[in-house]
């Protein structure tokens, strides 16, 4: 197995290492792209159909692609050049936004919003790729002792662009309209693009033989499913994420509830991202290591909780500081499972280890706004999301009585 070469800088800045602020670059404008393209496509669905179950289809929209296609996308992510992979999947995002833009300029002209949910189902093949080749990059820029320091930093700037980019959207659709936002989704991704064609980075060696792709694929299913401390990481991760999405009912919220503007939208979108910048800056400087286990935990409980307060909130700024909250809850989760999944996967099962991971959680996003959505409809849009709070404080007990190994980890114990 070919491992990435230990560069000379040691333990000091992680951006001396060759190439790791180019990764880092990729993944804040993918991220940037995407979210302004969320924001604003969940303000112009909302816009035409004024239907809470609107906004639950985009997330259907994406996730039925990305689960068929993440499988495969982690089986050529370990066996085929992931840098060019990832400009692939990048060129995805730059056309989900053309068609948007086209859709929104009036340029392609069709009955229903059926093109805009056609272009969303582009983003889902695209990010079924994302994220497998930024874990399998981030390996080969950074040594193993770094993992740890280099999972915050990633933390930070992945929730940056969850910052940046809905704030970024909202301001934009309100000054300029959606066209703008979508021509600005189209050159971040761009950026993306860039950052990646001028990333020099050595690809593990070519396996002379290769496993059957379906032999492959089961292959990294079963190392997740007996990893205990792994796979309850990612369950607890998917079924809080799923159960929890208020941030798919916003758009509702803003207009029914709040009584705010697309900027006010911006801003509840991008709170749960700061909160979780705080954690992963605090949590880049002191690492996790004891109690690891037990602080995830509490994270998901406090998770929950923020969920109810969130529903019960009839103020804007209020509802503001308790998505801070939900973030900073949030941003412990995501540091933690990152960690274990960047020290417990070996380099050759890589690709497919994180596709797995973004069926469990990059998937719960978009399946949790389905069912926030029909959850809405259901039972009411703030009952929907007080239920999903319980199920969630649920969920932490129940994962925490079935997997004592995850209860008791020490992040040591994985280097």
């Amino acid at each position: 197995m070919s491992v990435p070469p230990e560069p000379a800088a040691g333990n000091g800045s992680l951006f001396a290492h060759p190439g790791f602020a180019l990764v880092l670059g990729y993944r804040i404008c993918a991220m940037l792209s995407y979210q302004i393209v969320a924001v604003t496509v969940g303000w112009h669905i909302y816009e035409i159909t004024r239907n809470p179950f609107s906004l639950g289809l985009i997330g259907l929209a994406e996730v039925l692609p990305f689960f068929c296609v993440a499988p495969f996308a982690g089986y050529l992510v370990d066996h085929l050049p992931r840098r060019r992979l990832g400009m692939a999947a990048t060129l995805g995002l730059i056309g989900t936004a053309l068609i948007l833009l086209a859709v929104s300029q009036g340029w392609l002209r069709a009955d229903g919003t059926w093109p805009i949910y056609a272009a969303i189902s582009l983003t889902g093949v695209a990010r079924s790729f994302l994220t497998p080749v930024y874990n399998a990059l981030f390996a080969r820029v950074l040594p193993r002792t770094q993992y740890a320091r280099g999972a915050s930093i990633g933390s930070v700037f992945f929730q940056a662009g969850m910052v940046i980019g809905p704030a970024l959207g909202g301001v934009l659709v309100g000054w300029g309209g959606k066209s703008l936002a979508y021509g600005t989704a189209v050159f971040t991704s761009l950026a993306a693009l860039a950052a990646l064609f001028v990333l020099k980075v050595a690809e593990p060696a070519a396996n002379g033989t290769r496993a059957p792709i379906f032999r492959s694929i089961a292959e990294g299913a079963r190392f997740v499913f007996s990893h205990q401390i792994m796979l309850g990481a990612m369950a607890l991760d998917m079924f809080s994420v799923l159960l929890g999405g208020v941030v798919a009912m916003l758009p509702a919220f803003i207009h029914d509830i709040l009584h705010y503007g697309p900027e006010g939208l911006g801003i509840l979108r991008g709170a749960p991202a700061l909160g979780s910048i705080l954690v992963g800056l605090w949590l880049a400087r002191r690492p996790l290591q004891r109690n690891a286990g037990r602080t995830l935990l509490l994270a998901v409980t406090g998770f929950g909780l923020c969920v109810i307060a969130f529903g019960l909130s009839r103020s804007f700024w209020l509802s503001a500081l308790i998505l801070l909250a939900y973030g900073m809850c949030d941003g412990v989760s995501v540091v933690v499972r990152q960690t274990i999944l960047q020290l417990a996967t070996p380099d050759e099962m890589r690709g497919r280890v994180s596709s797995i991971n973004g069926i469990f959680i990059s998937s719960s996003n978009e399946l949790g706004a389905f069912y926030a959505g029909t959850m809405a409809r259901l039972l009411g849009l703030i009952p929907a999301v007080i239920v999903g709070g319980f199920a969630i404080l649920a969920v932490a007990g129940t994962v925490a009585a079935k997997a004592p190994r995850l209860r008791k980890l020490d992040l040591r114990e994985l280097q």
